[in-house]
């Protein structure tokens, strides 16, 4: 336990968070991140991508309460996709291990100590949420979401054969040297992108762990899962075949 402590107290941990359109939701995540690592090193890096919600004047605010160096807000002038809202925030990381999650309250921080305690108690390179194995789960999806999303994964893990229950879930934790290596070989954009660096990471021979999280729908906003992800998805199914 005295090692576990050590190392924690020596990790940095940086949260990587793309927004766009979360004015409503940004406050209470920072907020339940610094009510779950409370004795953790960690920043939140906010890669904001032009939203005209006000989003970015909430995280200027925020920036008074917390301090500059705990929020980085890393702005981008518009749209640009989720893989390279990663790289952008890779770039200005300063932690060893990389957090990544999404701003629409879906992934709770309160997850965060588990994966942190399960990277600690494994050495692994990747800790990821997973819905679906005992303790997981979804709230507040449809039965025909659910489905969409068991059937993507399941067809993926058909195919493919990644070693990780989770294929398409979008929380988790890497060490930064991994991440690093991991999104460089990645081509993929959206929807897909979550799939193939989980995949590419696996192919890779990268030592993944998995903690069971319940995924809750957004709170505020819309979803942005529609019949041209699903598209995407299979396209990109289709590449990783192929490809790794």
């Amino acid at each position: 336990m005295e090692g576990q402590q050590k190392n924690k107290e020596k990790n940095k941990y940086s949260i990587i968070v793309p927004t766009y359109n979360e004015r409503l939701n940004i406050a209470l995540l920072v907020y339940l991140i610094f009510k779950h690592l409370r004795d953790v090193d960690f920043e939140i890096i906010v890669v904001d991508d032009g939203s005209p919600d006000g989003t970015q004047e909430i995280i200027k605010q925020l920036q008074q309460v917390y301090g500059e160096d705990r929020i980085l807000l890393r702005a981008r002038p518009r749209k640009l996709g989720l893989g390279t809202a990663y790289v952008h925030g890779l770039k200005h990381a300063s932690g060893n291990f990389v957090v990544i999650m999404d701003a629409d309250l879906s992934h709770h921080p309160k997850y965060l100590p588990s994966f942190i305690k399960k990277q600690l108690d494994t050495g692994a390179s990747i800790v990821t949420g997973t819905r679906y194995v005992k303790g997981g789960g979804v709230h507040g999806w449809n039965l025909m979401r659910k489905l969409t999303s068991r059937g993507a994964n399941v067809l993926a893990h058909t195919l493919l054969w990644p070693g990780v229950s989770d294929l398409t879930g979008s929380f988790r934790l890497y060490k930064k040297s991994v991440l690093e290596d991991v999104i460089s070989s990645c081509v993929s954009k959206g929807y897909v992108f979550q799939m193939e660096m989980i995949v590419r990471a696996s192919r890779k021979g990268y030592h993944i762990e998995e903690v069971p999280i319940t995924f809750v729908d957004r709170v505020y906003g819309s979803s942005k899962l529609g019949g041209s992800e699903i598209v995407e998805y299979l396209k990109g199914l289709a590449y990783l075949l192929v490809t790794t």
